[in-house]
């Protein structure tokens, strides 16, 4: 059997990278085994500003353009709809903060996102003492309805196989990569926190952070935007919402923990000042770096090995830009940002 390409995981960057090969008439085969949950359990918020520090997201402004495309186009081909668009509101702590807001408003690559008025209505059930300041051009792509429908449209058309990828059986050549009875011209590991079994690409300082996050049901609080304080809450409808995220090092399991449970309801705590039920809890591994930028690239010894991952906590944002980037690589040579090339750590 003979295919252009291999792409091994398919969550939010394999997805991305699978519709630029289709877009360019290549033909692939996908190996997924469920084994990595980070695009399943993401909050799937695309947001270009760092809301800690009122700072621009790297390259957000652009990244937001490709990202918004490629939902578009899904949301016609699967016909379903994927793109909640809402407002994000800050909480402020302090006047200080207040302050800090009117000065990245007026920054240029931030006014098309922050609002420079502050909010001070009381909002029921919110500590909110300092007002909010509102991020426009922001929203949530509902991740596991996405790549859930995105695995059935590959499997309807045999794109892809549900089976674990067995690395030691990729033979790799100047022309070629076979892997059992396939030949293909390039193979795209796509894998998320499993790139740790990699052995072509084991080496990158992947920094993975478990996060887990809570759906709680809350009647009295009837907020329609995104509110980010200590955590986040998001809207997901009849009043419901999901409240994230932990940032945990050492742990690398994608289970659940008391520990995360009371974590985020500390956090909570001072947030609402209502009454709610938790509902359901999630976690997963996402694969951050250390130097907040992707892994994009192709292996030293072996060109037609590739690497999309790394996209950390803006998988939504990112990854249809990285897959961009690294199609162009391939098939035109065109050379990757030098911050997200793998060639950094060689």
């Amino acid at each position: 059997m003979k295919v252009d390409y291999i792409i091994v995981g398919l969550g939010l960057a394999g997805l991305a990278f699978a519709e630029e090969l289709i877009k360019a008439n290549k033909t692939f085969l996908v190996f997924e085994n469920h084994s990595q949950t980070s695009s399943l359990v993401a909050c799937g918020v695309y947001n270009p500003v760092v809301l800690n520090k009122f700072t621009a997201v790297w390259n957000g402004a652009a990244q937001l353009e490709v990202a918004m495309s490629l939902y578009g186009t899904l949301e016609k081909k699967l016909n379903q709809k994927f793109d909640d668009k809402f407002l994000i509101k800050r909480v402020f702590k302090s006047i200080q903060e207040q302050n800090n807001w009117f000065t990245a408003s007026d920054k240029p690559l931030l006014q098309q996102f922050l609002n420079p008025s502050i909010e001070t209505k009381k909002r029921p059930g919110i500590v909110g003492d300092f007002g909010f300041g509102t991020v426009n051009k922001t929203g949530r792509i509902d991740t596991l309805k996405l790549v859930r429908a995105y695995r059935s449209y590959l499997s309807a058309n045999n794109w892809i196989r549900f089976e674990k990828f067995e690395h030691q059986k990729v033979v790799p050549s100047s022309e070629s990569i076979r892997y059992n009875e396939i030949e293909c011209k390039q193979v795209v590991f796509c894998e998320g926190y499993g790139i740790t079994e990699n052995p072509f690409f084991n080496y990158l300082p992947l920094a993975a952070a478990k996060g887990e996050l809570i759906t709680i049901h809350a009647p009295g609080l009837n907020i329609d935007f995104l509110l980010k304080a200590s955590v986040f809450v998001i809207p997901l409808g009849d009043d419901l919402y999901k409240v994230g995220a932990t940032f945990n090092h050492t742990d690398k399991t994608a289970t659940p923990t008391a520990a995360g449970k009371l974590e985020l309801e500390d956090k909570l705590k001072k947030v609402l000042d209502i009454p709610y039920q938790v509902m359901e809890q999630f976690a997963g591994i996402r694969p951050t770096t250390n130097d907040r930028r992707p892994f994009v690239g192709l292996h030293k010894e072996h060109p037609r090995l590739a690497v999309l991952n790394g996209m950390g906590t803006r998988g939504v944002l990112i990854a249809p830009t990285m897959a961009k980037a690294l199609f162009a690589c391939i098939e035109k040579g065109v050379s990757l940002e030098v911050s997200a090339d793998i060639a950094r750590f060689q």
